[in-house]
């Protein structure tokens, strides 16, 4: 599983002119979930992004984390994540899962980080999507289930 993590102060999603999910201040999440992640996986994301301490504390410090800021989250799934251009012009997406493994799993993600306390909004599975957001800092987080970096 891979995920862009970006501290917002806000984040929007539509699809075809109207808004599907919205946060304030929070997390921007793009997810892509790759052939050989599990439950497991999306649990384990979640509870990680939800305790990355990349908010500011009261000395301007990053010790705060999404929950301790009582912050939302965004979460669109995006199989881009796994696109391979090394070598190639034209991205292979072959790593990513097929929709209907990633769509469980997304879901499986969402619905752990609103275990943890966390307001979640999504985004819509599979749809042409604009997303639109401020990222605060700028903080911006690469995540790989996998520890490729």
């Amino acid at each position: 599983m891979r995920a862009v993590v970006q501290r917002v102060s806000r984040a929007r999603v539509t699809v075809s002119g109207a808004t599907v999910g919205e946060i304030g201040e929070g997390l921007m999440i793009l997810l892509g979930i790759g052939r050989d992640d599990s439950s497991a996986v999306a649990v384990s994301m979640a509870n990680k992004i939800a305790h990355l301490r990349i908010f500011e504390d009261d000395q301007r410090k990053m010790n705060c984390s999404l929950l301790d800021v009582k912050g939302g989250a965004l979460v669109v799934s995006q199989f881009t994540l796994y696109g391979d251009a090394r070598g190639q012009r034209r991205p292979s997406f072959i790593a990513a899962a097929p929709p209907e493994q990633a769509k469980l799993f997304y879901e499986e993600f969402s619905e752990a980080l609103r275990k943890l306390g966390v307001t979640v909004a999504t985004g819509t599975f599979q749809a042409t999507m604009a997303v639109e957001l401020v990222n605060e800092g700028p903080v911006t987080i690469l995540l790989d289930s996998d520890k490729a970096f």
